[in-house]
């Protein structure tokens, strides 16, 4: 005899294990002493039931950690004189809570296990038109701002001057704190794609940083591509002035059932930079000189490597807050695959490619320019509040157009650190 089994809707369970857990982090983050506190307060009578410890226990080092990170992002594109972009508004905000356990050792290694939620929302999007009937219904799409579960393990620990840090899971991109070109990534797609897949080592000492790790973007299917980047960034102080860095990337991008094939990504970026702000009284005055190489080979339908490349300059200058940072790139196309129809009949664009699409030079063969010129506002307003404003035009083959951006940032983690210090 078959028996019925009942029909389960997935996605709605989903929706409300992330609502759970949501309502779980704002209970944690109403009592603030977990925090502050190894544990909570005893009043005088729960002191006296207690028996005074001899020595300090496991358990004295072990509590509750909390994080919480805000951002509202306003991006206002006009881009009428490019053919490349078109015209458009981001403006959203999100929220990223997390909370869970940390453990200190003697030896100064802290070790931390986090669970969390990325709450994001595009303002004025829903998934229904509003009206006096579905403004405040639950047709709203609300459940749907829940989106990424976060979990993941962090361990911080000190080999001789280094400071070693290990974060593995699915964590919020800003932990990675590397210095890339927009040719490596576009400020769009660090909005909408806020969290890494994988694992980040962090090597930190007093005249150097280093980072490398590694995003997992697609798992393998019938339909779906396999997709990880493996990533890299560093720099040393060779003196007062001068500093050597690099940062590159290797993507691949694997096929599906469907779309058979594998293409690889490659970008490398060396660069010097010499920082004059120590000599003079302003806050910011450097020039940085690097070179962009791309290695990329479409194994299916082009059988060898492409290799465009270019010279990328930036200068920066800046006081009271306020400043100028312009970028200048000459070279050739360095996204030569971005109109490419793959083997499923789709055009690769911004899935092969991360980048400010700008550097595909208008899809021009040969040797070209693009400056991107930056002037903005970035007031001190507190150690853990960040606000910018600016406006940033782009030119290539002309005047491209141009972006007005608000941006504001709010982190727990540099509040409780500045509250620790004081």
């Amino acid at each position: 005899m078959k028996v019925e089994m009942p029909s389960i809707d997935f996605s709605f369970s989903m929706k409300c294990v992330k609502t759970v857990l949501l309502v779980l982090i704002c209970f944690m983050f109403h009592d603030e002493s977990y925090g502050m506190h190894s544990g909570p307060e005893l009043d005088a009578s729960a002191v006296s039931s207690v028996p005074e410890p001899q020595s300090r226990s496991v358990a004295d080092r072990i509590r509750f950690a909390y994080d919480l990170d805000f951002e509202m992002n306003f991006d206002n594109r006009e881009f009428s004189y490019s053919d490349i972009f078109p015209s458009y508004t981001i403006i959203g905000a999100r929220m990223t809570p997390a909370l869970g356990v940390s453990v200190d050792q003697r030896n100064g290694t802290r070790h931390r296990l986090m669970a969390g939620i990325d709450v994001m929302k595009d303002f004025g999007r829903s998934e229904t038109v509003k009206n006096a009937d579905t403004l405040y219904s639950g047709t709203s799409g609300n459940l749907d701002l829940f989106g990424e579960i976060l979990i993941y393990y962090n361990l911080r620990s000190r080999i001789g001057k280094t400071d070693f840090s290990l974060t593995a899971g699915i964590f919020p991109r800003r932990f990675a704190l590397g210095e890339y070109s927009p040719a490596f990534i576009s400020d769009s797609f660090r909005w909408y794609d806020n969290n890494l897949e994988g694992l980040l080592l962090q090597f930190r000492r007093p005249a150097s940083y280093f980072e490398v790790g590694c995003d997992w973007l697609g798992m393998a299917g019938k339909e779906s591509r396999e997709r990880f980047i493996i990533f890299s960034s560093g720099k040393g102080r060779m003196g007062r002035i001068i500093t050597l860095g690099y940062s590159g990337y290797m993507y691949h991008f694997a096929g599906s059932t469907a779309a058979p094939g594998v293409v690889d990504n490659i970008l490398l970026n060396p660069y010097v930079d010499f920082d004059f702000s120590g000599l003079v009284p302003l806050q910011m005055l450097h020039v940085s000189a690097g070179w962009l190489q791309a290695l990329q080979n479409d194994r299916k339908l082009v059988h060898e490597y492409v290799a465009p490349g270019g010279v990328e300059l930036v200068a920066g200058i800046g006081k009271w807050n306020a400043g100028i940072t312009n970028r200048f790139y000459y070279g050739r196309n360095l996204m030569p695959y971005y109109n490419t129809v793959g083997t499923g009949g789709d055009i690769y664009a911004a899935d092969l490619y991360f980048g400010d699409p700008f550097y595909r030079l208008r899809d021009m063969d040969g040797w070209h320019c693009y400056d991107r010129l930056e002037v903005f506002y970035a007031p001190r307003l507190s150690d853990y509040v960040d606000l910018k404003v600016a406006a940033v035009l782009h030119f290539s083959g002309g005047y491209a157009g141009w972006q007005q951006m608000v941006t504001v940032h709010f982190n727990l983690q540099e509040l409780l650190s500045h509250l620790k210090e004081r």
